[in-house]
């Protein structure tokens, strides 16, 4: 069957304009979507080279806005198509950093910091020459006993402590520190000082040269040798008339050391007593309970503390703040009732002559004047004597009784008589005794 040649033209022309005008099948079928940029329209939307703004274009840019393509026959006219304007380009604006408030659940509440504490510093004191000087002699527990008088005197601008302390030091040997030629050496060179410190006696426990002989320690000649080297030690001080404070020393770790110890210092206390100088006992105030060396104890405001060092001979800072204060005590004492601590006393003026008035700035005169006016008052009674108590009672053999010729003993009471017969009936025949109606011992039903 053949086809006319018209009608097979139609057709071909309408398969040719179908082939020409039609829209891709993509854009055919999907006419509100949008084909992806090519590299040079993406280039158009980068405001900077960075890739942050290349990423925030991708992800923050909408896509261009084109209109729908449209289906047009051949012979048909197409209105001119404007461009597509590119939208501009959105980034994401930072969100701003607001402070934590206390109502927000998430704010983290941070305390402010305190301000640092500044020590104040000490006031200075300014430098005086101190009017009062305090020496110290001895070993190195004498240097310790400085220290502390230093920290005791220290803000005494008046008062001023001088340190003589040799460490390796003692009274036994003289090739090391002669301390009577030493001590009579420097008073004559330093004539200011006032009171006078020494503590010996640490390095004493060896033996004494005496000529040509050695003498052991502890021993009845050197306790002798050893005493005549303490008194010379404190002739030196009476001979100026500077007041001396002895100090013993204190127990040691050692039992050994501390029993020689203590021998040494009634050595010490019995010579310096003799020549009317102060001797000062440090031993209770470092000893436990149990009269024992104690390493730790109560400091001088009652606390806990360490007062001895780890050789068990020699003393800490608190160790040392507290034995000052045994010698400390002591010179507060001396320093109150000597003259040179005192303020000057104005002289005693002279009694006016008989029958001359005595004058209005005489107040000792016109005391006495005013209580030779005054009526002599009645003699207080004197304190009623107390009953002595003898020191023993009464001697009683206790090796045999001693009776009476009767057959009682002599320190027994006599028997009281018993009319009623109820002691012997109750203790000697075991018989109760009669109840009386009413008493507690009355156990009769029905009570009568």
């Amino acid at each position: 069957m053949t086809v006319p040649a018209s009608r097979a033209a139609w057709s071909a022309l309408t398969g040719l304009v179908l082939l020409l005008g039609a829209a891709p099948p993509a854009a055919a079928q999907w006419g509100d979507s949008y084909d992806a940029p090519s590299r040079r329209s993406r280039e158009y939307y980068r405001d900077d080279g960075g890739y942050g703004a290349r990423q925030s274009s991708r992800r923050y840019a909408p896509p261009p806005q084109e209109a729908p393509r449209q289906f047009y026959w051949p012979w048909e006219d197409r209105p001119q198509q404007a461009q597509p304007v590119p939208a501009p380009t959105m980034r994401p604006t930072p969100r701003p950093r607001t402070p934590a408030y206390a109502d927000e659940p998430r704010a983290v509440r941070r305390k402010p910091r305190p301000a640092p504490v500044i020590a104040q510093p000490k006031p200075v004191v300014p430098k005086v020459e101190p009017t009062t000087r305090i020496a110290v002699f001895g070993d190195s527990l004498a240097g310790s006993l400085g220290t502390g008088l230093t920290d005791v005197f220290e803000d005494n601008t008046e008062i001023g402590v001088v340190d003589r302390s040799r460490a390796d030091s003692g009274l036994v040997r003289k090739d090391l520190v002669d301390w009577p030629k030493a001590a009579e050496d420097y008073l004559k060179t330093n004539p200011k000082i006032a009171y006078a410190l020494v503590m010996v006696g640490a390095n004493d426990r060896q033996p004494i040269r005496d000529g040509d002989q050695t003498v052991e320690p502890l021993t009845e000649r050197w306790r002798q040798l050893y005493g005549e080297r303490v008194e010379a030690f404190v002739k030196v001080f009476t001979d100026h008339a500077i007041p001396l404070v002895w100090v013993g020393a204190p127990p040691m770790r050692s039992e050994s050391l501390t029993k020689d110890l203590a021998e040494i210092n009634d050595i010490a206390r019995r010579y310096v007593a003799k020549a009317g100088q102060t001797y000062v006992d440090i031993w209770p105030g470092f000893v436990d309970d149990r009269n024992r060396y104690a390493a730790t104890g109560p400091d001088l405001e009652g606390q806990e503390a360490k007062l001895r060092a780890g050789d068990g001979v020699h003393f800490t800072k608190a160790g040392a703040r507290k034995l000052a204060h045994f010698a400390d005590v002591e010179l507060k004492r001396m320093m109150g009732t000597s003259p040179a601590a005192t303020a000057p006393v104005a002289t005693a003026p002279t009694a006016p002559a008989e029958g001359e008035t005595p004058r209005l700035d005489d107040a000792a005169a016109i005391d006495r004047q005013i209580t030779a006016m005054l009526p002599s008052l009645p003699e207080p009674p004197g304190i009623p004597a107390l009953p002595v108590k003898p020191a023993a009672g009464p001697v009683v053999p206790l090796g045999r009784g001693e009776i009476a010729p009767g057959g009682t003993l002599v320190s027994g009471r006599p028997r009281d008589s018993d009319p009623s017969g109820n002691v012997e009936r109750a203790l000697l025949r075991g018989a109760a005794p009669v109840t009386q109606p009413g008493r507690a011992d009355d156990f009769r039903w029905p009570p009568g």
